[in-house]
C-alpha cells in the first residue's frame, strides 16, 4: 500500500461541527482522532461520533483515517473492534515502539471481517521508535497493511527532553532517520504538526524543510494550514517543466537507444526518465482531484 498525501488534518471526534467540515476541506486526508483530543471519560462517545462521521459523510477523494488509542490503553481493543464497522481507509496507530506493534494491529485487523484494504499508518513518537525505525518499516515485508510513517514531533521532543528550535536543529537527525527508514521500504512519510497555526511564516518554512528532506506531506492541526501544505508538498512548476523536458528528450527518435541525453547543458541519464514519468503521473493524479 502507498499513499499520496500532502496534507492530513487531525479532526477531534467529539466536535460534530468540525467533523462536518472535513468532507468539504481541501486536505488530502482527514484523521478523525480518538486519542489525544478526547478525554478518558468521553472515549465511548467519541467512537460513536467517529462512526457516524466516517460512514455517513461523503469525503470524495479524501483519505479517511481513524487515529485509535495506543495498544497499552484500555480503549485500544474497542477501537480496533470498531474498525470493522467504520472501515476507514487507514488506521493511525499512535505510540509505535517496535515492529511487534505493527504485527499485533495487522493480525487483529486480519481477524475482523471487511477490513481488507485498510492501511496502517504508524506514528513514531519516541526515542525508541527512532532507534527501531528500520525494523518497524521493514515489517511491511510481512505486514503489507503498513503504508506510512507519521512523525509525532511533540512527543519526540517531550520524551527526549529536547529543546525544539524553530529550525528543528536538534530534531533533524531523528527526522532523517525516519525518512531513510520509510524510503528504504517504500513507505510514505508525513511530517509532524506545527503547533502555532497563527505563525504562517514559520509554518511555511517548516513545510519547505520537510519537503526538502523528502517527506510526502504534513499532518495539520488547523484548516488554515491546508492550502500552504498542499502547495509546498506538490511538485513545483520548475520540477514539472524539467520532467516534461526529460520525457520529450528521450522520446526523440535519435535518443531511442541513448542512455544519457543533454538537456539545457546538463547530462540526464535514462534512470531519470522513470522518475520524470512518476512525477508527471502524480501531477495528473493531483489535478484529477480538483
Amino acid at each position: 500500500m502507498t499513499i499520496d498525501c500532502r496534507s492530513a488534518l487531525y479532526t477531534p471526534s467529539l466536535n460534530e461541527r468540525i467533523l462536518a467540515k472535513g468532507p468539504r476541506s481541501e486536505a488530502d486526508a482527514i484523521i478523525v482522532d480518538l486519542e489525544d483530543s478526547v478525554a478518558p471519560e468521553s472515549k465511548d462517545s467519541a467512537r460513536a461520533k467517529a462512526f457516524h462521521a466516517l460512514t455517513e459523510l461523503d469525503y470524495g477523494h479524501r483519505l479517511r483515517a481513524l487515529r485509535i488509542n495506543a495498544a497499552d490503553t484500555r480503549w485500544h481493543a474497542d477501537d480496533v473492534a470498531a474498525v470493522a464497522s467504520i472501515r476507514p481507509d487507514a488506521v493511525v496507530l499512535p505510540k509505535v515502539q517496535s515492529a511487534d506493534d505493527i504485527q499485533a494491529l495487522s493480525e487483529a485487523l486480519d481477524r475482523l471481517p471487511g477490513t481488507n484494504g485498510i492501511a496502517i499508518w504508524a506514528m513514531m513518537e519516541s526515542p525508541l521508535a527512532v532507534l527501531n525505525a528500520q525494523a518497524i518499516a521493514q515489517s511491511v515485508n510481512h505486514y503489507p497493511r503498513l503504508a506510512a510513517v507519521l512523525v509525532g514531533n511533540n512527543d519526540l521532543a517531550r520524551e527526549s527532553g529536547m529543546s525544539i528550535r524553530s529550525d528543528r536543529t536538534f530534531l533533524l537527525p531523528w527526522l532523517m532517520t525516519l525518512v531513510a527508514a520509510a524510503r528504504a521500504y517504500g513507505l510514505g512519510i508525513l511530517d509532524g504538526v506545527y503547533n502555532d497555526f497563527a505563525d504562517t511564516a514559520g509554518f511555511h518554512l517548516e513545510c519547505e524543510q520537510g519537503a526538502a528532506m523528502g517527506m510526502d506531506g504534513k499532518t495539520l492541526i488547523h484548516p488554515s494550514q491546508i492550502v500552504a501544505a498542499n502547495d509546498i508538498f506538490a511538485p513545483s512548476a520548475d520540477a514539472i517543466a524539467h520532467a516534461r523536458a526529460i520525457v520529450e528528450a528521450f522520446a526523440l527518435p535519435e535518443n531511442a537507444q541513448a542512455g544519457v541525453v543533454q538537456i539545457d547543458g546538463r547530462m540526464v541519464e535514462r534512470l531519470h526518465l522513470g522518475m520524470a514519468r512518476k512525477l508527471l503521473a502524480r501531477v495528473e493524479h493531483l489535478d484529477s482531484r480538483t
